[in-house]
């Protein structure tokens, strides 16, 4: 039925391939070697049961605005522009924002808000404004602003003092 010479070739086909995948695991293990490199450039200790986490500090907002400047929020109101208007009463994909700072929550006449934010009630002061801005989903879970947010709490709060400084 097979012949020396079929079996012969299938043999060193078989093997060969073998030797070609050994050779290939070799290569790769050289290459990423996932071994120990040392000791730890710095080891994170647990807390021991009398250690007790501080409390975030306090932040105190009219300082921050205060400190705040203007320019540097219109800068940043640059990320919101495609979205929100700054005229009274002009709506956007977002409700307008003149007047934003102390005013209640969902009260942009003609804008049709979401359900979380018609539900979350109480007004816009500074410390809503800079929770809300620093991760609008997290803040209020369910609103349908998609804006991620942004980070630094500078931006935040020059932000609110340009928003601040456009009404009486």
């Amino acid at each position: 039925m097979f012949d020396t010479m079929t079996v012969t070739k299938a043999a060193a086909g078989f093997f060969g391939a073998f030797l070609v995948f050994l050779l290939g695991k070799w290569a790769a293990e050289e290459i990423y070697h996932v071994g120990g490199h040392g000791e730890a450039a710095y080891i994170v200790e647990p807390l021991e049961s009398n250690d007790t986490i501080s409390e975030a500090e306090e932040v105190n907002f009219d300082e921050l605005m205060m400190a705040a400047e203007v320019d540097k929020g219109a800068n940043v109101f640059k990320k919101c522009q495609a979205c929100h208007k700054l005229e009274d009463g002009a709506n956007g994909t977002g409700p307008y924002l003149y007047g934003v700072v102390g005013r209640p929550v969902a009260a942009a006449a003609g804008f049709g808000y979401s359900a979380a934010m018609q539900d979350k009630g109480g007004d816009w002061t500074v410390e809503e404004l800079d929770a809300f801005l620093a991760n609008p989903r997290s803040a209020l879970s369910g609103t349908s602003m998609a804006f991620t947010g942004l980070k630094k709490q500078s931006d935040r709060i020059n932000l609110i003092a340009y928003l601040d400084s456009l009404d009486n």
